[in-house]
């Protein structure tokens, strides 16, 4: 699977834009693409696309983790370029979308083989798994639940090895030190601390960075 930032606090790709906020486009073999939230606004999630060459037309699902302005900013004018996508929303989202057909979360589903929301977890947020053959991979937007119960709950499909996305003031670093890999975007207070406990699995992020994972 592939995993582009689209947007996010910090540029690693000098040709694109940073804002307070959090999209990625997300790609896995043989499954429709999927936007993971859409930033803080349509401006530079819109610009970063077109700099990464992402087409908006071929993206048929988009995710919405929760329904904070610095998720939820792009959202608006991306549909206006794309209004044929799947739109999974937390149960509690509450932004109007007018005249346009959603599907609001509130368990964990399937939303395509081997691609699963946790469901919405504390009545505000919910995070996106991929199940690769070696194991999980889980997209996260601000972790408000706590990232103990994002991977307990992702846990139901399988053995987590990667936690890519914004992780707020998470500080029980023992949760992920048998992870594979760890890219802690956005919002991460404690993104240092997570560097030096784990170097050989931290992955920094930032607009523009692509993992890929086997």
């Amino acid at each position: 699977m592939r995993i582009t930032i689209i947007t996010d606090n910090t540029v690693y790709d000098k040709k694109l834009r940073s804002e307070w906020g959090f999209s990625a486009l997300i790609e896995v073999e043989n499954t429709p693409r999927i936007l993971f939230d859409t930033g803080a606004s349509g401006e530079i999630l819109l610009y970063n696309m077109s700099k990464l060459n992402i087409d908006s037309k071929r993206i048929e699902c988009v995710f919405i983790s929760h329904d904070h302005w610095d998720h939820t900013g792009g959202l608006e004018d991306f549909l206006k370029l794309n209004n044929r996508v799947k739109l999974y929303l937390p149960e509690h989202f509450s932004s109007k979308l007018d005249g346009k057909e959603f599907i609001k979360v509130k368990e964990s589903i399937k939303i395509y083989e081997n691609v699963f929301s946790t469901g919405e977890l504390m009545r505000i947020e919910q995070s996106l798994i991929v199940r690769l053959d070696k194991g999980l991979v889980v997209i996260a937007g601000c972790s408000h639940p706590g990232v103990g119960n994002i991977l307990k709950s992702a846990a139901k499909f399988g053995k987590v090895i990667a936690l890519i996305g914004g992780l707020h003031g998470f500080r029980e670093f023992d949760l992920i030190k048998n992870l594979e890999l760890v890219c802690a975007t956005h919002c991460t207070q404690y993104k240092e601390e997570i560097k030096k406990l784990y170097p050989d699995r931290f992955v920094e992020g930032g607009s523009g960075k692509i993992i890929e994972i086997d």
